[in-house]
C-alpha cells in the first residue's frame, strides 16, 4: 500500500477525531492535497462508536497495550545530517482506569471456572468473563475487521421472535446482547447538538448533512428529592404540565421571556453580576422548584461555578434553539456520535483526500535550518513531503507533552431494561441532570437513548454518564447509578414490582481532557505542525468546531470554511463531470416543528424548501 501512496501533499492529517475530520474536509473542499491516516483500524478516534462485540475488542485491544514499550524504530536510519526527527507516540493514553461489569443473567455461565463466588447478587468483573470465540473478536465493519462469523450470525437471529419470548419482564440476558451486539452503537463521548450550535450550522453549511440522520431529544429530565421529574422547557410544556401551579407557570414564563433578551435589560442583572446564576435566580420571585429546573434543567450550569452571566447566556442559548427541529434544543445523529467523523472525511474523500486507516506514522522530519517540519516517515519507511501537518493530541509522544497538564472527564456507559422515567411510549430519548452533592465534585450528565436511534437492541436502553474528574471514573458516577438504576439479580421474584430500571452491564473509564492545552504546552513544535485536542466534557461539539476553524485559517488564510458544494453543472474536474455523489441536490426534507416519529436528515428549516 506504501508504494501506492503518492510521495508529497500539501496537508497530512494524522488521526481521524472530530476536529482532524472537519479541517480535512475543509482542506479538501478548498483544494488542498489531503493525507488523512490513523494507525487505528476505526474511524473517529476517541469520538468514535462501537458495536458491542467491537467494544469488547476495543477493550481487549487496550488492556493488551497498556504496557507496550517503544522499541527502538529503524526510521532513525532515514533521517538525514541537516534533519532531526519528533517521533510519535505508539500507544494511546487518552483512556485510563477501565472497569466493566456485567449484572445480567448467564453472564455467570461464562467461564465459570474464573468465578469462584457463587453469589448471584455479585457483578460478573471484566476479568471473570473473557471475550472468546472469533465473533466477539473482531469488530464490525463500521469500525474494525469486518467479522464473516459475526455477520452470519447476526443474520440468522430471529430478532422479533427472541424478544417476544422473553418474559413477562423482558429479562435481557447477556447472551442475548452478545447475540444482539450489531444494533449497539456505543460512543466513546456523549454529547448532543443545540439545534443551533456551530456543528449544525456546519453541517448545513457545507451539506455534510446529506451523509447522517437525526432525532430530536424528546424529553429534559430533572432528579429532585430522589426522583426524576420531566422538565417543562418550551410555553406549550409549560401551560401542560401538571407538576406547576398556575402561579409558577407565569413566573416562569416571565422569567424565561426575560432571558431571552436580557441583554437589552441591564438593570435588571447588572447589580448581581459577581453572585453565582443560583443566588441571583432566589432573588427573581421564583419558587425553589422553578430555580432547580432552571439551573439544572434549563441553564445546565453549576451552583457555585457559574456567575449571572454565564447563567442568563445559557439560558438564552437554551430557549433560542427550542423549536427550531423540535420541541427540545437538542438533536442525536442516529448510529452515535461517530457518525459525525466519518461524514466529514467521506465529503473530504469526495474532493480528493486519500484514506489509510491501520497506517501508521513513526515521526515527523523537521528540517534544520528552517525549524519546520518537511515530511512524516510512515510504517513501511515511506517518507511523505508536506507544507502542512495535523496531529491529534493523543498521537504526540511523553517527551513533547512534559509539560502539558490534563483535565479528566469521567464516563459510563450502562445497558439497562427501561427508561429512567416511563410513559407511554417506550421510544423517548432523554438529557437529566444529576447536580453535585459533596464539595469538590461535580454535576452529572446522563443521556438515555432508545432503540429508536438505532445505538440499542429493541427492548434496552443506552446510557451515557459524563462529568469532569474528581475521582476515577467508578468513584464520581456510581453514586448516581445506584440513585437511578437497580442491578439484575436471580433472586429477583418473576412478577415483583421494581421501581428503577434494572441494570444489565455497565462500563466507566476516564478520559483525557486537553481542550485547554495551549500550545506553547507543547514542547519545540514546528509552527507547521497543528495540534487537535480530543473531545471536551461540554454538552455540545463547539470546541472542536471553533478549533478546526482557527487552525484551517492559518493554513489556507482568506479561504471559505467549509462552502455549500457547487452546482452540478459547473463542476469539472480533468475534463470529466464530479462522481455524482458530490453533485447531489442540496435540498433537505423540511425539518419538523414537532419531535419527529421518524428520523430525518437536516436543512436549515429558516430557508425555503426546493
Amino acid at each position: 500500500m506504501a508504494d501506492n501512496l503518492p510521495s508529497e501533499f500539501d496537508v497530512i492529517v494524522i488521526g481521524t477525531g472530530l476536529p482532524e475530520s472537519i479541517i480535512a474536509a475543509a482542506c479538501s473542499r478548498s483544494g488542498q492535497r489531503v493525507l488523512h491516516v490513523d494507525s487505528r483500524s476505526y474511524y473517529g478516534g476517541n469520538w468514535a462508536s462501537f458495536s458491542f462485540s467491537g467494544l469488547l475488542s476495543w477493550l481487549k485491544e487496550h488492556q493488551e497495550n497498556s504496557d507496550v514499550v517503544n522499541e527502538c524504530p529503524a526510521w532513525q536510519e532515514k533521517i538525514l545530517e541537516n534533519e532531526e526527527a519528533i517521533a510519535l507516540s505508539r500507544t494511546d493514553k487518552t483512556i485510563q482506569h477501565v472497569e466493566v461489569f456485567c449484572y445480567a443473567r448467564i453472564a455467570c455461565e461464562i467461564h465459570t471456572e474464573q468465578t469462584p463466588s457463587s453469589d448471584p447478587e455479585r457483578p460478573v468483573e471484566v476479568n471473570d468473563v473473557q471475550v472468546t470465540g472469533e465473533k466477539e473478536n473482531h469488530c464490525d465493519d463500521k469500525t474494525c475487521v469486518p467479522s464473516t462469523a459475526e455477520k452470519e450470525t447476526s443474520e440468522n437471529v430471529p430478532v422479533a421472535e427472541d424478544i417476544a419470548e422473553q418474559p413477562k419482564k423482558n429479562r435481557i440476558t447477556y447472551s442475548q446482547i452478545i447475540k444482539e451486539g450489531r444494533r449497539f452503537n456505543i460512543d466513546l463521548v456523549s454529547k448532543l447538538l443545540y439545534s443551533r450550535g456551530l456543528l449544525i450550522d456546519l453541517l448545513i453549511k457545507s451539506n455534510v448533512s446529506r451523509y447522517a440522520e437525526f432525532k430530536n431529544i424528546t424529553r429534559i429530565l430533572a432528579f429532585r428529592e430522589g426522583r426524576v421529574k420531566q422538565v417543562p422547557c418550551s410555553r406549550a410544556d409549560v401551560f401542560n404540565s401538571k407538576q406547576l401551579t398556575m402561579v409558577e407557570k407565569r413566573m416562569l414564563m416571565k422569567f424565561l421571556t426575560f432571558c431571552m433578551e436580557y441583554e437589552e435589560h441591564p438593570d435588571e442583572y447588572k447589580d448581581f453580576e459577581e453572585i453565582t446564576f443560583s443566588e441571583y435566580l432566589k432573588t427573581q420571585k421564583l419558587t425553589p422548584n422553578l430555580q432547580y429546573f432552571v439551573l439544572h434543567s434549563i441553564a445546565m450550569t453549576s451552583e457555585t461555578g457559574s456567575s449571572t452571566i454565564d447563567g442568563l447566556k445559557a439560558t438564552k442559548n437554551f430557549l433560542h434553539c427550542l423549536g427550531r427541529y423540535g420541541n427540545t434544543p437538542f438533536l442525536f445523529p442516529l448510529y452515535g456520535q461517530g457518525e459525525l467523523p466519518q461524514c466529514f472525511c467521506r465529503m473530504c474523500a469526495v474532493f480528493g483526500g486519500i484514506y489509510c486507516l491501520r497506517h501508521s506514522v513513526q515521526c515527523l522530519v523537521v528540517d534544520k535550518e528552517s525549524g519546520k517540519c518537511k515530511a512524516i516517515i510512515d510504517q513501511y519507511g515511506q517518507r511523505i513531503i508536506s507544507k502542512h501537518f495535523l496531529v491529534e493530541d493523543s498521537y504526540l509522544s511523553e517527551n513533547t507533552c512534559s509539560h502539558v497538564q490534563y483535565r479528566q472527564i469521567s464516563r459510563a456507559v450502562l445497558i439497562t431494561d427501561r427508561s429512567v422515567l416511563k410513559t407511554d411510549s417506550d421510544q423517548q430519548i432523554s438529557i437529566l441532570t444529576v447536580p453535585a452533592e459533596e464539595p469538590g465534585t461535580f454535576a452529572v450528565r446522563v443521556i438515555e437513548l432508545c432503540s429508536s436511534t438505532m445505538t440499542c437492541m429493541k427492548g434496552s436502553y443506552l446510557v451515557h454518564l459524563t462529568c469532569t474528574s474528581s475521582k476515577t471514573a467508578r468513584e464520581d458516577l456510581e453514586p448516581v447509578v445506584q440513585k437511578l438504576f437497580t442491578p439484575y439479580t436471580e433472586t429477583e421474584i418473576e412478577n415483583e414490582e421494581v421501581e428503577k430500571p434494572r441494570l444489565l452491564w455497565g462500563l466507566y473509564f476516564n478520559m483525557r481532557d486537553s481542550s485547554d492545552v495551549s500550545r506553547n504546552s507543547y514542547n519545540d513544535l514546528p509552527s507547521n505542525v497543528y495540534v487537535c485536542s480530543g473531545p471536551d466534557c461540554a454538552l455540545g461539539n463547539d470546541n472542536a468546531v471553533k478549533q478546526a476553524e482557527a487552525l484551517f485559517q492559518q493554513i489556507c488564510p482568506n479561504e471559505d470554511f467549509c462552502p455549500p458544494p457547487p452546482n452540478p453543472e459547473d463542476i469539472i474536474l480533468d475534463g470529466d463531470s464530479l462522481q455524482p455523489e458530490a453533485s447531489e441536490s442540496s435540498a433537505l426534507p423540511e425539518a419538523n416543528s414537532e419531535t419527529p416519529k421518524e428520523s430525518s436528515n437536516l436543512r436549515n428549516p429558516e430557508e425555503p424548501s426546493e
